[in-house]
């Protein structure tokens, strides 16, 4: 069930545009952090996953456009072995998808906490990371995020190992 604090203004919600765009800034940054925990790079498509986001952000491009490059980096992701590759493309997907239901926002974040914990890495760190982050978000949006279920782990949120 989607948690109702993240419904758009214009679907009935209370979550303004601006506060949807900076939901996706997190997100972004999330993704774009986690691959320090990686050797790896951004691949083609994700990078063009993640450049639509950004036009996203920026008015340049459409829900619909987030959405198509969404779809494919998980259709794209249904294909890979390695499964860190796997976890990173998810993450870069549910980004993107930030731009149809804000919601997916908390996806780079789960997705994060799952790469950390695949290669070793402390959960802690990570999560003290993303929380710094998101306390560059106006408080509204720290309330929103950091209440989620998905976000704290009342709902098979990974929060902490070490």
């Amino acid at each position: 069930m989607r948690d109702r604090r993240f419904v758009a203004l214009h679907r009935g919600g209370e979550l303004t545009p601006t506060d949807h765009r900076l939901l996706m800034v997190w997100a972004l940054a999330c993704t774009y952090h986690v691959r320090t925990w990686t050797s790896l790079e951004f691949n083609p498509s994700l990078l063009q996953a993640l450049h639509t986001a950004q036009e996203w952000i920026d008015g340049k491009a459409t829900t619909g456009d987030a959405m198509k490059a969404s779809r494919a980096v998980h259709a794209e992701a249904k294909g890979i072995g390695d499964p860190i590759e796997q976890l990173l493309a998810r993450c870069v997907g549910q980004a993107v998808a930030t731009a149809h239901m804000a919601d997916h926002c908390l996806g780079p974040a789960w997705y994060a906490i799952k790469i950390v914990r695949e290669v070793g890495g402390s959960v802690d760190v990570e999560r003290a990371w993303q929380l710094e982050q998101l306390s560059l978000l106006p408080p509204h949006l720290v309330i929103l995020v950091s209440t989620a279920p998905k976000f704290t782990g009342n709902r098979s949120m990974p929060v902490s190992t070490d």
